[in-house]
């Protein structure tokens, strides 16, 4: 079978591989469209892991082959992927900090080599406790294979807003209206909230608002901190998702966020960054600073009723397709984008 294998920083080689040989206990999928994430294009651009290894997790496609012992699924069942299922028994899942499991960090669906995700292939093989433990949710007859592939994306950022506590009447800053901002801008909106969104493309300010936000500004803006407490009877937000990696956008968080509310970081900063601050700010206006990393178990349900519903609208969040082969394009453009660019999908050959 095909595959996109990461052969070192930047080196992306679309090269005949193995098809994966499975256990009694595992299920074969093929691939049909998998979303391009921002932490596999920080795998394949940054020295964060050894290759050869095969990316991509945001997967959705077709059970190709099960298991002797594998029971309640059969070929040609169409199927989301989750790369990742907790062990529901250690210190970490018994707390719901399921992403720090060591099963759900170690445990993963794989096309080869050390397994990395895998849905860069035309195939990729369900370990089985994924199998087993609710890692295959079947897609209904009436949700496209690219709506499917946005429930683990989804699912991240529902862990988010509730970890958040975003409730109905709040108001909520988003930083960057990027793809995830939009998701989390659709999500705020689903929850009762009202969302204002930040960004430097006035393209993404007006998709920002075209999804459900009440106002988007140019991050840029002198003026953002004093236009945020206008619209907000002069308190500050009820809660800032910084969904950019970037220093100004948090203490543009400080500036807009009311006491006694709640900064999320969501976007991963480059581990050399340090932003120095005065714990006075947090003590004396008890602001809770969180961080929300990858997906819940325990969300797991809704995001799939959230995007097989249509809920929000996935759709409006899909701005390029790209075949397989074609993968690092894909990542060139993602890291270089147009005012256009957004979610990117990527295909198997012959899928795009």
């Amino acid at each position: 079978m095909k595959a996109q294998v990461f052969r070192g920083v930047n080196q992306l080689s679309y090269e005949e591989v193995p098809m994966p040989d499975l256990a009694s206990d595992e299920v074969l999928v093929q691939v049909r469209v998998v979303g391009l994430c921002q932490s596999d294009i920080k795998k394949i651009r940054y020295p964060l892991y050894e290759p050869p290894r095969i990316f991509g997790h945001e997967t959705a496609g077709v059970i190709a082959a099960v298991g002797s012992q594998v029971q309640n699924w059969q070929v040609g069942q169409r199927v989301v992927v989750m790369h990742h299922i907790p062990c529901m028994r250690c210190a970490y899942c018994l707390n719901e900090n399921f992403s720090m499991c060591d099963v759900y960090k170690n445990v993963t669906t794989t096309a080869g080599f050390a397994p990395s995700g895998g849905g860069f292939a035309e195939y990729v093989k369900v370990p089985g406790h994924i199998v087993q433990n609710g890692g295959l949710i079947p897609i209904p007859d009436d949700v496209t294979f690219e709506q499917a592939s946005f429930v683990e994306p989804t699912n991240c950022c529902l862990k988010a807003v509730r970890k958040a506590q975003v409730a109905p009447g709040q108001t909520v800053l988003v930083t960057g209206a990027g793809p995830i901002g939009l998701m989390f801008i659709m999500l705020v909106k689903y929850f009762g909230a009202k969302a204002i969104a930040t960004d430097l493309l006035p393209s993404r300010l007006e998709k920002a608002k075209s999804v459900g936000a009440e106002a988007a500004f140019d991050a840029r803006d002198p003026d953002l901190a004093a236009k945020i407490h206008a619209m907000t009877g002069g308190v500050g937000v009820d809660t800032t998702l910084l969904a950019v990696p970037s220093d100004k956008a948090f203490f543009q968080a400080l500036d807009c966020t009311r006491k006694g509310g709640k900064i999320l970081f969501f976007a991963e900063f480059p581990d050399e960054v340090e932003i120095p601050i005065n714990p006075n700010i947090l003590y004396r206006r008890e602001i809770d600073l969180m961080g929300s990393y990858s997906s819940s178990y325990r969300v797991q349900a809704l995001a799939a009723d959230i995007v097989f519903n249509k809920r929000i609208d996935v759709d409006a969040l899909v701005s390029d397709r790209y075949l397989l082969k074609d993968l690092a394009a894909a990542v060139d453009r993602a890291t270089s984008p147009t005012p256009e660019t957004l979610k990117i999908l990527i295909y198997p050959e012959g899928e795009g």
